[in-house]
């Protein structure tokens, strides 16, 4: 059944542009969360309602709708994502969502993934910036200033896994030694870590639109190419192949100008994932825009 809006809100829109229409009481679905969820929704929604009435001086608000997900979903009606939660997120184009129980190695896949995947949210895009004041155990923190897109659909968090001792885990096991040799413990579980082109593309394609439209100085490729050759090896490739190809006259690669950055251009480069995890330490200010997959997009925002 599907979930009836609030009265006197209407519905965000979106012309064929991508060019978003927000009405004055736009409808904002939004999912409580479980866990510190209530606790947490409390606090923002009053922040949020109080920034749009001091932005707008009352002339807009939001027309907050509910959708259930999670424990209290599961509570209700026995499922965890309901159809009608995914539908009324992407009826209406822009939600919220407190935290979603995942247990750890077993029952339920994660919500959180499967929204992603349901609604293709290929790009999680999350800011860092220190401001003035915050105490921080970095010794130069004002020097961080950057924006991280994480591609949020594939990856080992795309949720292909097999479990231990299962018959699927087993085919997959033998299948892989006969097509291929490759010895996997019996004992194993299994998982895939599907990057594809499609996927890489789109992802820095976004990092890059981002990068002209602000005037940021660099865009760097965070990978693990140098073991996984085939899969974050070729998410480099295809990032400097797409910069090549799309954006000659915007982007220049570290290998065609040394640093030495011709004016009007914007510097595209790549570094080890784990060399990076250490220089956003210690040359921080070397960094502007980063665009990575989503197991290390994790590790770096949750770092930063």
């Amino acid at each position: 059944m599907p979930i009836q809006p609030p009265g006197g809100g209407i519905r965000i829109t979106m012309n064929e542009d991508g060019i978003l229409h927000v009405p004055d009481v736009p409808v904002i679905p939004f999912i409580e969360g479980d866990g510190t969820g209530p606790d947490i929704w409390r606090s923002a929604q009053r922040v949020l309602d109080a920034a749009v009435e001091k932005a707008y001086g009352g002339q807009k608000k939001i027309a907050w709708m509910e959708v259930l997900a999670g424990e209290k979903a599961f509570n209700e009606n026995g499922r965890w994502l309901p159809d009608e939660t995914v539908e009324a997120f992407r009826e209406h184009l822009i939600g919220i969502k407190g935290p979603l129980t995942t247990p750890v190695g077993g029952g339920i896949r994660s919500l959180n993934v499967a929204l992603r995947q349901l609604l293709d949210l290929y790009v999680c895009l999350r800011p860092v910036k220190w401001f003035t004041g915050v105490p921080s155990p970095v010794l130069h923190p004002e020097k961080i200033d950057m924006v991280i897109f994480r591609e949020n659909t594939e990856d080992v968090y795309a949720g292909m896994e097999l479990e231990a001792y299962s018959e699927e885990a087993k085919k997959l096991i033998d299948f892989c030694k006969e097509a291929f040799g490759w010895d996997i413990r019996s004992d194993s579980g299994v998982g895939i870590k599907p990057i594809s082109e499609t996927g890489s593309k789109r992802l820095i394609r976004a990092a890059i639109e981002y990068a002209i439209a602000l005037n940021k100085h660099s865009i760097t490729l965070v990978h693990k190419g140098n073991i996984q050759k085939f899969t974050e090896g070729a998410f480099r490739g295809w990032g400097y192949e797409l910069a090549k190809e799309e954006y000659p006259d915007k982007l220049v690669s570290w290998d065609d100008c040394q640093g030495n950055v011709p004016d009007g251009k914007i510097l595209i480069k790549d570094t080890i994932a784990d060399i990076f995890l250490q220089q956003i330490l210690t040359r921080a200010d070397e960094f502007d825009v980063i665009a990575t997959m989503n197991l290390n997009g994790d590790y770096i925002s949750d770092a930063l």
